[in-house]
C-alpha cells in the first residue's frame, strides 16, 4: 500500500495510509501517516466498534486536509486492549503452541495438496 501511496503522490494524487506497521510505512516514504498501534489487519479499530473507527478514519482526513510537509506522520490516540497485552500473544511461537501450530500448518498443506489435484491453480484463504 506504501508503494502504491508512493506512486501516486508522484503523478499528482494526494494520499494518506492508516498503518500499524510504523517502520514499513515510514521506511517507504509516505508523504502521510496515520498509525494505530494495533495488530496488523486492524489499522481502523476494533472489529464491531463503529464510534473508533470513524474516529480514526476522520482522523485521517484531517491529517490529510492539514499535512504539508511530506512524511508526515501522526498516530491515533486509542490502545487495542486495557493493557495492550495483545503484543505478547501475537505470532507467538512457544512450547505452548508449538503441537497445534504444527499440526494446523499439516492440514493446510493436506489442504493444498487436496485443492491442486482437484485442478484448481490457487487455494482459498487460510479462513475460507
Amino acid at each position: 500500500m506504501s508503494l502504491v501511496a508512493r506512486h501516486l503522490e508522484t503523478n499528482g494524487i494526494p494520499t494518506v495510509v492508516i498503518g500499524s506497521a510504523i517502520d514499513i510505512v515510514e521506511y517507504c516514504g509516505v508523504a502521510r501517516y496515520l498509525h494505530s498501534d494495533f495488530p496488523l489487519g486492524n489499522p481502523c479499530g476494533k472489529p464491531y466498534d463503529k464510534e473508533m473507527q470513524r474516529n480514526i478514519v476522520n482522523q485521517a482526513l484531517t491529517l490529510f486536509e492539514r499535512a504539508r510537509e511530506p512524511g508526515t506522520t501522526e498516530r491515533t490516540p486509542y490502545t487495542w486492549g486495557d493493557n495492550d497485552d495483545w503484543r505478547e500473544a501475537y505470532a507467538r511461537v512457544d512450547d505452548s503452541n508449538r503441537d497445534q501450530l504444527k499440526a494446523l500448518g499439516e492440514e493446510r498443506r493436506r489442504q493444498q495438496a487436496r485443492i491442486k489435484e482437484a485442478g484448481a491453480t490457487r487455494a482459498p484463504l487460510i479462513s475460507q
